[in-house]
């Protein structure tokens, strides 16, 4: 069905290495980022809660603002072709109308919504113990978008675009300048991560990993 190769996968997964530094004179081009955001989009996430959006800052005006208050980026904001702030839901509750939604899409019967909520009830209040406290109910929230962000970052490298995660920020200023900016709800959304992309302007050197010995283990 796939004609790719798996030492394809392997090679652009040793190809991919954090960006310090883009070069500014090569953009992707839009179907190329049309396809890194339909890798975002087709993400699997926990409950199929999608809980994520992402915010495509192009602007130069808004990533100068960004920029003094993001030191994980400052090498990279004025010249990355893309910086994309990735974004996690609030208050994604079982009993909430956006987990609703999300059967809804999923052109269930009223019934199957019902037994759908009573199984995401089960799964936030007696198995992960996260319906009851806002900020646990968010961290959870932003894991899922870490899936999407691994993703993109992967699928880039597959055709030679470079990235960097970006933790490496004050969440509580990034977070004003985008509510200030008229960008986000801070009642419904909240910044999870940062991720550049581009083309590197030198070569990065090759990356340390741990040996597979050192991270496996394997139970028979």
């Amino acid at each position: 069905m796939f004609n790719i190769q798996k030492q394809q996968v392997l090679d652009a997964f040793q190809f991919r290495s954090a960006c310090r530094a883009y070069d500014p004179a090569k953009k992707i081009s839009e179907e190329d980022f049309a396809y890194i955001l339909e890798l975002a989009r087709l993400s699997p996430s926990s409950v199929g809660s999608e809980p994520w959006k992402f915010l495509i800052v192009q602007n130069p005006e808004l990533r100068q603002k960004l920029k003094p208050v993001s030191w994980g980026m400052a090498t990279q904001v004025d010249d990355c072709s893309h910086l994309v702030v990735i974004l996690a839901k609030k208050n994604a509750r079982y009993d909430s109308d956006y987990f609703r939604k999300v059967l809804e899409r999923r052109g269930l019967s009223e019934e199957q919504i019902a037994q759908g909520m009573a199984k995401y009830k089960s799964f936030q209040t007696e198995d992960a113990h996260i319906a009851d406290n806002e900020r646990t109910l968010f961290d959870w929230a932003c894991k899922q978008t870490y899936i999407a962000l691994g993703n993109m970052m992967s699928g880039a490298a597959l055709i030679g675009i470079d990235s960097c995660q970006i933790e490496g920020f004050s969440y509580d200023a990034v977070n004003q300048i985008l509510v200030e900016e008229g960008l986000v709800d801070p009642n419904d959304y909240g910044v999870s991560c940062m991720v550049t992309f581009g083309y590197r302007a030198k070569e990065i050197k090759r990356k340390s990993r741990k040996a597979m010995d050192e991270i496996v283990q394997w139970v028979k």
